[in-house]
């Protein structure tokens, strides 16, 4: 389950979202988040499918590998979908004690649970066509208008973006932790949630440590090679925008228009 994360991961491949300014690609993600809170209908939530799966197929990126990045999210899913189907009132369907499903808790146990899964494959789709450099300059450059309030934009972005790259390889560090735990005799799976926790205690104490220690080889790095900072620096691949990321505006703003629409008509 810890090689299933996607977010925080990126996958080469030679697709036109690939070849799009990462600016147009989070401009683009926060619209699309936007619209499925937006959406509140059937027609809302074919839209953000229909779009969804554009995307999806535009990306080049296989529909197995996107998937599998909601298996962690499985059980926090469930539980979401489960308090929304009993928790919420309105016309009873069927009840048992003091459990009860209402034609109202179906309605919005669907709409949490597609916007949840829309979400996380949304934002994987941004992740997976983006390196961590073009997020760290896109991020950047959308920001620099903050820098006037002297808030620190570059420093901000550099650590969202070390912290995007840092997922994919503590998922692995600590894979290789669990697999020697297990091969001394550690066991995951079995006994009760408290006992599962308590299990947990010999992987996370090496996960830590293993943490602080690449977070001080970082900052050495950093040191040895005079990093001070974002003040006078300049990109080796300065970002600029082509006619195909002027459509792709469009193309989002049309969607989110649409979207509103029929939130506003239906």
């Amino acid at each position: 389950m810890i090689r299933d994360i996607t977010i925080g991961q990126y996958y080469p491949a030679d697709s036109l979202l690939h070849r799009l300014d990462p600016r147009v690609k989070f401009v683009g993600t926060i619209m699309f988040l936007v619209s499925l809170f937006v959406a509140d209908s059937f027609w809302g939530y074919l839209l953000a499918t229909a779009f969804l799966v554009t995307i999806i197929v535009m990306s080049k990126v296989p529909v197995k590998f996107m998937l599998k990045g909601l298996k962690p999210l499985f059980f926090i899913l469930l539980i979401t979908v489960a308090f929304n189907l009993f928790l919420v009132p309105g016309k009873v369907l069927w009840q048992f004690w003091i459990l009860k499903i209402t034609k109202e808790g179906i309605l919005q146990a669907v709409r949490i649970g597609i916007r949840l899964i829309y979400l996380v494959i949304g934002s994987s789709v941004m992740t997976l066509t983006t390196t961590p450099n073009q997020l760290t300059d896109g991020l950047e450059r959308l920001m620099k208008p903050l820098n006037k309030i002297r808030i620190p934009v570059h420093e901000i972005a550099m650590m969202m973006s070390i912290a995007l790259r840092f997922i994919p390889i503590l998922m692995e560090e600590t894979d290789k932790i669990m697999k020697a735990q297990i091969a001394r005799g550690a066991d995951f799976e079995k006994g009760s949630l408290i006992q599962k926790a308590k299990n947990l205690l010999p992987l996370l104490v090496p996960l830590f440590i293993s943490a602080f220690r690449r977070a001080d080889d970082l900052a050495m790095a950093m040191e040895a090679r005079c990093y001070h900072g974002g003040e006078n620096r300049t990109s080796m691949k300065p970002l600029k925008y082509y006619s195909r990321d002027i459509s792709a505006y469009v193309c989002i703003f049309l969607y989110l228009a649409a979207d509103i629409a029929i939130r506003v008509l239906v």
